[in-house]
């Protein structure tokens, strides 16, 4: 049985990740699945957000003191930045680390870590109401973008709102956060048509650290909503390819 500890990006919950949970344990019927929310978001939302990576990892490793490791971790975007930091600190506690769409500093340049293009949409994040927020996220993140999702993320907005100094707080962890390679192994999933952060992050990783990386043509940032499917399926593979 593994256990499985998911990590959701910026300004985004554990339930964020929707049917993919649900798709998960049943491709892993046997496994165990947490999800972990950041300080300041979902049922955390009420606390200050985290501005250093390395207090996420704290963070982390506090939510699972009671669950025995080694994990394998499935991280996304900001998420990622903190397993990446998790495993370079504590390799013992990570059997495998599987990053969505992540961008490291000092490997990938500031505009490939966060695409030009997307700076005005980002922008209106800090001043727009809660249902703009969503569609804004969701139109940046999703190349699917189903209504329901929406629908669903707007819910959980009113539920648990995220302020504006938590959304600042979480970029600046981002932007501060210098990565170094891990020794732990590792593989690379990207959306090919990810209009948040460039797809060359995850390549140039890729190569930097000689680790596999899977591109999917089609999928945005939000790989998991995009095609939950070809995520699972491309684990799959590798971890059968490691045994």
């Amino acid at each position: 049985m593994k256990t499985w500890v998911l990590l959701r990006g910026l300004m985004r919950e554990s339930r964020h990740w929707g049917d993919f949970i649900t798709k998960a344990q049943a491709a892993w019927p046997n496994d165990k699945i947490i999800t972990i929310d950041w300080p300041g978001n979902g049922v955390l939302h009420q606390q200050a957000s985290l501005s250093h990576i390395e207090a996420m990892v704290e963070h982390i490793r506090q939510s699972l003191a009671t669950q025995p490791g080694p994990y394998h971790v499935l991280a996304i975007s900001l998420g990622a930045m903190a397993a990446v930091a998790w495993a370079k600190a504590f390799p013992e506690e990570i059997s495998a680390c599987i990053l969505i769409n992540t961008s490291l500093r000092p490997i990938n340049p500031f505009y490939q870590r966060l695409r030009p293009h997307s700076y005005p949409a980002l922008l209106r994040l800090l001043i727009s109401s809660p249902k703009e927020k969503e569609q804004i996220i969701l139109q940046l993140t999703s190349q699917t973008q189903p209504q329901a999702v929406l629908n669903d993320w707007m819910a959980m907005q009113r539920q648990y709102p995220i302020n504006t100094l938590n959304i600042l707080r979480q970029l600046l962890a981002a932007m501060r956060y210098k990565a170094s390679q891990p020794n732990v192994p590792i593989l690379l999933l990207s959306g090919g048509v990810d209009q948040l952060v460039s797809p060359t992050c995850s390549q140039t990783l890729a190569q930097k650290w000689q680790v596999p990386c899977l591109v999917h043509p089609q999928a945005g940032h939000d790989l998991p909503l995009d095609d939950g499917e070809w995520v699972l399926q491309a684990i799959k593979e590798y971890l059968t390819a490691r045994h």
